[in-house]
């Protein structure tokens, strides 16, 4: 094989999205004399925008697709290959592509994102969303449909039940709170109320008197309803591509047949026991199910005991590890999640090459206040280092971990509230000797603080708080918080200026 090569690059980087782009401008910027190629199977790839550094480490930006020749207007000795990836000879050094093309590589960064965690793989009424064109198959789908289920209660759930308008939405969690992966009972209690009310024309905070913090047991339902027609239009990006972007449903209009502007119903402690067709329905012996007005092309019978017709299924259960195509023939080591395990240099057991993003697992011996999560934000700045590993290695540098692993943190929007994680935001690791500390104003804020021994270790903001910097330098500093108490959240206190 290795007498087909077409060419050995100094450095290839495999994926188009967050993590390979960043790597690949990282390395270009340093090394610009280095010849690199960014093997990539789609048109587009994924490029960080309005880049801005909020604090020490807290950082917002946009992801945009944009046609790969941008990268290669910037950086001259970049080529682009439009292929996916066949296989991978670790030994020999070389890369295959799909379309049997080969090669060599003196160092290598596998950025092959994840793959959707999809319910079933051969329905085609259920949809699995994970990048642009499968957006697009749901929006088309979406405009003559009266009902939907969706299954999953990561980011894409929640933006996805929030944007959907003009059709029933029944969304099954498996957890006991929507968002779990985000944060607590109490914050989604107070987003709750949104799925009520129209969605604001632009951010305005929506209030709604009632608001219950009892916890739904196994089986139980909730049902929001808001009714009214109004919805903003737009069109949406049209090519495939790597994962979506943090606002992957701007643009792009999520509206159902009906008039209704929004319904959603929850189902709580629950997961897909069954999907199956209306025929299907009708030929099982078990036939316990009432006969609802119309036949729905799609059943869903949820562990719950209750079965739900619909016009499709949408799949949002989170992403595995897209190691697939790398793991032939070669002997990486792999973390249990699945992910290529990569050391404090983001390098995987096997010589010269690198991972970052999704498709990694980082198995260092983590700050006690960082996780990985599979988010954009991560993808960022392990590209971003994994790029700084390889050039220091190139050019034998001494290199560090980035300071960015020292403290989890991320910015994201849920129901248009601006949302802030810091450090252990969910107690992750504590154990029972932490405490929290609360304060919220009834759709305007919830702030959340997490305490281990008198210090702080986490955070999670909802709304326009502006505490976030604050509490990331005393996160960071780990000063002795006991002498303020409940003082900490006091509103009537303007805590930055205790603290500066």
């Amino acid at each position: 094989m290795a007498d087909r090569k077409e060419k050995t690059f100094r450095f290839v980087i495999v994926g188009g999205g967050i993590a390979g782009v960043t790597c690949v401008e990282q390395l270009s910027s340093q090394i610009p004399s280095a010849d690199v190629a960014l093997i990539t199977a789609g048109p587009h790839i994924k490029a960080v925008t309005n880049y801005k550094q909020v604090s020490k480490t807290l950082e917002e930006f946009d992801v945009e697709e944009r046609p790969s020749s941008v990268l290669v207007e910037r950086f001259p000795n970049l080529t682009v290959i439009h292929s996916a990836v066949k296989s991978l000879d670790t030994q020999s050094h070389y890369v295959e592509t799909a379309d049997g093309r080969v090669f060599g590589y003196k160092k290598l960064c596998i950025c092959g994102g994840g793959t959707p965690k999809l319910l079933t793989w051969d329905n085609p009424y259920v949809l699995g969303i994970r990048d642009t064109d499968s957006a697009q198959h749901l929006q088309k789908q979406l405009s003559s449909a009266k009902r939907i289920v969706v299954v999953g209660n990561g980011g894409i759930a929640l933006e996805l039940v929030y944007e959907v308008e003009g059709c029933e939405v029944i969304w099954a969690v498996k957890d006991k709170a929507i968002g779990n992966t985000f944060f607590d009972a109490g914050a989604a209690q107070f987003l709750i109320p949104s799925l009520e009310v129209d969605k604001p024309g632009k951010a305005a905070p929506c209030k709604r008197p009632r608001y219950t913090t009892e916890e739904p047991g196994p089986g139980a339902s909730q049902t929001f309803t808001a009714d009214k027609n109004a919805r903003r239009h737009g069109s949406g990006p049209t090519e495939a591509g790597s994962a979506l972007g943090p606002d992957w449903h701007e643009g792009i209009v999520l509206r159902g047949a009906e008039q209704l502007s929004r319904r959603v119903s929850l189902e709580y402690q629950c997961e897909v026991e069954k999907i199956f067709t209306s025929a299907e329905l009708l030929n099982s012996p078990q036939q316990t199910l009432r006969p609802e007005n119309g036949s729905w092309p799609v059943y869903v019978k949820l562990t719950n005991g209750k079965t739900f017709g619909c016009d499709f299924v949408v799949s949002a259960t989170g992403v595995v590890p897209n190691t697939q195509p790398f793991l032939h023939g070669n002997n990486f080591a792999l973390a249990d999640d699945g992910g290529l395990q990569v050391d404090d240099h983001m390098m995987t057991s096997e010589p010269d090459v690198y991972a970052a993003g999704d498709v990694c697992t980082a198995c260092w011996e983590h700050s006690a206040l960082w996780q990985q999560m599979r988010l954009w934000t991560q993808a960022r700045q392990m590209g971003w280092y994994a790029g700084r590993c390889m050039a220091a290695h190139v050019l034998s540098e001494p290199i560090e971990l980035d300071f960015c692993f020292e403290l989890f943190s991320h910015i994201t929007k849920f129901f248009n509230y601006k949302v802030v994680l810091l450090g252990k935001f969910n107690g992750q690791g504590l154990g029972p000797d932490h405490e929290l500390l609360l304060r919220c104003t009834k759709g305007q804020e919830y702030v959340k603080v997490v305490l281990s021994g008198g210090r702080m270790v986490g955070a999670v903001l909802i709304g326009e708080t502006d505490l976030e910097e604050t509490f990331e330098n005393l996160i960071l500093n780990q000063m002795d918080l006991t002498p303020y108490g409940e003082e900490l959240l006091n509103p009537n206190i303007d805590i930055e200026d205790y603290f500066d």
